[in-house]
């Protein structure tokens, strides 16, 4: 039995388990006292659902990357310049402490980090529009 056989049984298996459990929880009185563990029963079975789907897309990325040389060498590229795109956010992210309303204070590194996040964001949000326009306008000029 292959890996993709395998991840689907899973997935079927935790879809069938999800949907008692929402179920079981349409009926019930809303108490975070009675139904809390409802709420935690939800959230394994979706913490199991994502570790399911995320090994599964990196075992069949990683077997289609090994085969293909050229595709691994293209996405070893896409990797490094999005690791230079998040190196040149850090460099330009502020990192001053941030004092809120209800008297607490973000930190300098906490500050640096959203800031970082935001950039990136920023960054390959500009990225992503120019090469809209630049393939719209070169569809035009054809």
């Amino acid at each position: 039995m292959n890996v993709y056989k395998i991840s689907k049984i899973l997935v079927i298996i935790l879809g069938i388990i999800a949907s008692i459990l929402f179920v079981s929880t349409l009926g019930m009185e809303v108490s975070m006292d009675n139904n809390s563990y409802i709420v935690d029963y939800f959230i394994y079975i979706s913490y199991i659902a994502m570790a399911v789907a995320f090994f599964s897309v990196v075992y069949f990325v990683f077997k289609n990357l090994i085969t293909h040389k050229e595709q691994l060498k293209r996405a070893l590229i896409s990797l490094g310049i999005f690791a230079a795109i998040i190196l040149v956010a850090f460099i330009l992210a502020d990192s001053t402490e941030v004092k809120l309303k209800d008297g607490g204070v973000i930190t300098s590194t906490a500050s640096k980090l959203i800031s970082t996040s935001l950039n990136t964001f920023y960054i390959l949000a500009i990225i992503s529009v120019g090469v809209l326009g630049w393939t719209g306008f070169s569809k035009i000029k054809r």
